[in-house]
């Protein structure tokens, strides 16, 4: 059985009023909503709080959903929202917490670690924060798809699916976060 199936079958169970089926979704998707959550909020106890509405929210949406789309794209579009309003209601800018760390997700990961000498971990640091300059200065719809894509590992049509948007534009997107990162980082090898 896969990963949708049994998310649909529990989504049904809590459709009929199973509320134990809604809490094993909660218990599976609680620190990955909690992680999307904390890349807008930076504060842990404001994480908790927009994760739990976002919860809250899925919850009292339950009905409405149909199994279109995976249960994780339906809540992952719930918790950006809350999200994005919570920081609205807030009058905050989302921040990024990607950093260098996160290359664990890439291929390339383990030829990023192998060179350990001072200056390599100096010019790493100034090459993450040049990396995290550029995502906090882009604008939140590519950020935000280049984060589904890179480190969610979601699908264009996943992210389509988040974002409310063609899959056409989540690649332009993608494509143009990808440009603005690479444009700062071959700045900064040639020493701006």
């Amino acid at each position: 059985m896969t990963t949708r199936e049994s998310d649909q079958q529990l989504v049904q169970r809590a459709q009929r009023g199973d509320t134990r089926a809604f809490d094993l979704l909660v218990l599976k998707y609680q620190g990955r909503i909690a992680t999307l959550v904390a890349r807008f909020v930076n504060d842990p106890a404001e994480v908790e709080d927009v994760t739990q509405e976002a919860f809250i929210k899925a919850f009292r949406a339950l009905d409405k959903f149909r199994g279109e789309s995976a249960f994780y794209t339906w809540l992952y579009r719930i918790a950006s929202n809350a999200a994005k309003n919570y920081l609205t209601t807030r009058s905050r800018r989302p921040t990024s917490d990607a950093e260098i760390e996160d290359a664990v997700y890439f291929d390339e990961a383990d030829a990023l670690r192998d060179d350990e000498s001072p200056e390599s971990h100096l010019f790493g640091e100034e090459m993450a924060d040049a990396v995290q300059g550029v995502l906090d200065g882009l604008p939140e719809e590519l950020r935000m798809a280049l984060v589904l894509r890179e480190i969610d590992g979601l699908s264009y049509e996943d992210i389509a699916e988040v974002m409310e948007c063609p899959v056409g534009t989540v690649r332009s997107r993608i494509f143009r976060a990808r440009d603005a990162i690479d444009l700062k980082v071959r700045a900064q090898l040639l020493g701006d």
